[in-house]
């Protein structure tokens, strides 16, 4: 393996594991040597970060990036590019692509695909079905991060809705369960009874009562009931409801937590309030609701209620969203600016920038059994970002990096930017510029025993 260059930051502001404190940072070989005073020590280059904030790589454990199938949409290639301008430095992806990605072999197309294109580091979901639980037994979870199961339907055709099939998941799945939790009957109750009102028509903002809290809870809740029965390894997605945050713990992360919450930063952000606005463009599944509910989620974050912080990046194109109700489908693009949304979440009280960085960084380190990131430690890979805070960031559509070319915050200003951004220790975005020659990032591996 040829010799990469040293390098050392000086001076930082880092934020790591609950603490800031200004340290010198030196990589070499890819990895973090040694965090402190460097004093007169050299490297072969040398950056300047006083003013400037230094973070753990952002781990994004939910992201749909389209690859194979729907590239008209997105590719692993330009959406992994975003991610990189946005902190993230690792992503898990998501198995509802065409084909999905529900037996090993498609699976492992993921995977070559990436290694050829990504330039985050990446791993993927195997989707769950009604018919593949053989598939899930003979998964390998040291190298795949778990397993996806759509307990409501979304996008695409993975409904999990046969009992026989959901038990049998929860009993033999060998790696962590991961789950987008609706009610399907209930949905299709209420988009009936909106169309029969609206017709076509139907108000964007009516899709927080189509797709409701009572809807998610009836479904979370099932899942819950199911991880406790068989004492799997469940973990929630997106939740957007203040009623199902009752359904778990405060606790700190560890082995005796078997059950955990994501939040995304979409439904910390918005409320359907904005609806008003947007529109279509921020129609996801689950739905943005209600101030309160979105409040109370927040407040959740800031407990250690939600373990995890996650963009569920969901790329359509403006045409396919500027379609009515029926059409329009649901999920937008988020992966450009996460840790800019936290930051200013934090600077609204929302939660401590700490926090923050717990939940979007060591956590799903720490939940998935990523090996050697999420954190700032000697000895790890040096997945990093420099944020600087006093340098605003305006989203234009000509600096967005999405292959769909668009974004719900066009217009917006963000308080801060993200300044560099670190993959196995390779500088692969500065000067708002992805290196044209960047490395491809690397398949993230496990502990193995998420289960």
């Amino acid at each position: 393996m040829e010799r990469m260059a040293s390098l050392a930051l000086r001076d930082a502001e880092v934020i790591n594991e609950g603490r800031r404190f200004r340290a010198d940072v030196l990589i070499r070989d890819g990895r973090i040597e040694r965090i402190g005073d460097l004093g007169g020590a050299k490297a072969d280059r040398e950056i300047d970060l006083r003013g400037k904030l230094v973070v753990p790589g952002l781990i994004d454990d939910q992201v749909h990036f389209r690859e194979p199938g729907l590239t008209h949409k997105a590719e692993i290639a330009t959406e992994s590019r975003a991610a990189l301008a946005g902190g993230v430095t690792s992503y898990m992806e998501m198995p509802n692509t065409s084909p999905p990605a529900v037996t090993l072999e498609e699976l492992e197309k993921k995977y070559a695909r990436a290694a050829a294109c990504s330039p985050a580091n990446y791993s993927f979901f195997l989707g769950g079905t009604n018919s593949n639980v053989e598939q899930l037994k003979a998964m390998d979870p040291r190298h795949v991060c778990g397993v996806k199961v759509f307990m409501g339907s979304s996008t695409g055709d993975m409904l999990v809705d046969r009992a026989a099939a959901l038990e049998s998941i929860f009993r033999h799945a060998p790696a962590l369960i991961a789950t987008h939790c609706e009610d399907t009957p209930m949905i299709k109750a209420a988009e009936a009874a909106a169309k029969e009102r609206w017709g076509d028509d139907v108000p964007a903002g009516e899709h927080a009562r189509i797709r409701s809290a009572e809807a998610c809870y009836a479904s979370s809740s099932m899942a819950v009931s199911l991880a406790r029965e068989h004492g799997a390894r469940l973990h929630v997605l997106h939740i957007t409801t203040a009623k199902e945050l009752s359904l778990f713990s405060s606790a700190p992360l560890g082995p005796r937590k078997r059950i955990t919450a994501e939040a995304c930063v979409h439904h910390l952000w918005f409320s359907e309030e904005d609806y008003a606005s947007l529109g279509h463009r921020i129609k996801c599944n689950p739905s943005i609701k209600t101030r309160a509910d979105r409040d109370a989620v927040r407040a959740a974050v800031a407990s250690g209620v939600i373990d995890v912080l996650a963009t569920d990046h969901a790329p359509h194109t403006r045409e396919e969203k500027a379609q009515g109700y029926f059409k329009a489908p649901s999920g937008l693009p988020l992966i450009q600016h996460p840790l800019l949304m936290l930051i200013d979440l934090a600077r609204q009280g929302a939660f401590t920038l700490e926090t923050a960085v717990e939940r979007a960084c060591h956590a799903p380190a720490r939940l998935f059994g990523v090996q050697g990131r999420g954190f700032i430690r000697e000895g790890h890979w040096a997945d990093l970002v420099v944020v600087d805070p006093a340098k605003p960031t305006r989203v234009t559509a000509d600096g967005l990096l999405y292959k769909c070319g668009w974004s719900p915050f066009e217009g917006h200003a963000f308080s801060a930017s993200v300044d560099r951004t670190f993959v196995n220790g390779v500088c692969v975005y500065e000067d708002g510029r992805i290196r044209p020659d960047a490395p491809v990032g690397m398949r993230l591996t496990f502990d193995g025993n998420a289960r």
